[in-house]
């Protein structure tokens, strides 16, 4: 096979392995043997006849040529297949294989709300959703089209991804070629049970927190100080309690048990939470250091599934009112 022959699927696959760094991991989101794939990179490079991709047995990187092609290439394979999903679009809507990420506290309130809906509207989608805890930097190179996570800024390596700083949540990308947009950033509040208050009393000022159960994501320093804010006012103060956890669900589950003072976000996908098990604000002039909801995409063009499915949950990811 000559360079002049070379087909635009086997650059597309090329754009994959690159893009995912991984033989195994593009071979998955293709649906095709890891074997087959790494042949038909083979072949490339021999019609091409440059070396693209350096391969050992721990880790798979770009060679000058690689990177170079890989540079102008990704763009063209984006635009060609958002023009498939386009005609796909016209003729009978969005299809395909949608594989979406999400932390396990958001799925079990906005799935139910939403997944409904969506696969009455695009029956010809098939929604493929991990509830795994994985980090945004694990998250790099895996085959999902979505992945949503609660965060806040420094969780996500991004540049100028703050949305104080003119991008109003504009997608940002990143040096991998995926896209993270800042969905939605939401107050922050704390919640107590009726029976916590009325055995332990409620706390009429930040400063009484010292001398209740505060439910902290972990049992370290650095998640036993609360920053308060009051408008202008803040005040951190040290809290303290026998329990900690990092899943949404549980912290209002414990404290729907009476066993401590949560926080939650002011969101109508984890408000069912609040109202199911019986919980109410507590400090109802304060908040806490607000949390973000982000969505990082593999490449700034997104095809109509997705499109599709992020018109549906965006909205439910709003503040609760």
């Amino acid at each position: 096979m000559e360079a002049s022959t070379v087909q635009l699927n086997d650059i597309a696959l090329f754009v994959e392995v690159a893009k995912r760094k991984s033989f195994s991991l593009a071979a998955r989101a293709l649906n095709m043997p890891t074997s087959t794939l790494s042949r038909r990179i083979n072949e490339l490079e021999r019609a091409i006849g440059l070396r693209l991709i350096n391969r050992n047995t721990r880790r798979l990187d770009l060679t000058e040529a690689g990177a170079a092609y890989m540079s102008r290439c990704q763009g063209l394979i984006d635009e060609a297949r958002l023009a498939h999903e386009q005609l796909q679009a016209l003729s009978g809507g969005p299809s395909g294989n949608l594989r979406v990420s999400m932390p396990y506290s958001l799925a079990i309130w906005l799935l139910p709300e939403t997944i409904n809906d969506f696969t009455d509207r695009y029956p010809e989608v098939e929604c493929e959703f991990d509830l795994s805890m994985m980090t945004a930097s694990d998250a790099q190179g895996t085959p999902f089209d979505i992945v949503l996570r609660f965060g806040r800024n420094s969780d996500y390596p991004v540049a100028s991804i703050d949305s104080g700083n003119g991008n109003g949540g504009a997608p940002v990308p990143r040096s991998d070629g995926a896209v993270v947009q800042e969905l939605v950033s939401l107050d922050n509040y704390l919640y107590a049970s009726d029976r916590y208050l009325e055995r332990f009393g409620e706390p009429k000022t930040p400063s009484d927190l010292t001398r209740h159960q505060c439910l902290r994501t972990t049992i370290d320093d650095a998640h036993s100080h609360w920053t308060l804010h009051n408008g202008r006012v803040s005040e951190q103060v040290p809290v303290s309690g026998h329990l900690a956890a990092n899943n949404m669900s549980i912290a209002g589950t414990l404290a729907g048990l009476d066993l401590a003072i949560t926080r939650m976000p002011h969101c109508q996908a984890l408000d069912p939470i609040i109202k199911r098990n019986s919980l109410r604000r507590v400090l109802p002039g304060w908040s806490v250091d607000p949390i973000s909801i982000y969505v990082v995409y593999p490449s700034s063009i997104q095809p109509a599934k997705t499109r599709a499915f992020m018109d549906f949950i965006r909205p439910k990811l709003g503040p609760a009112e």
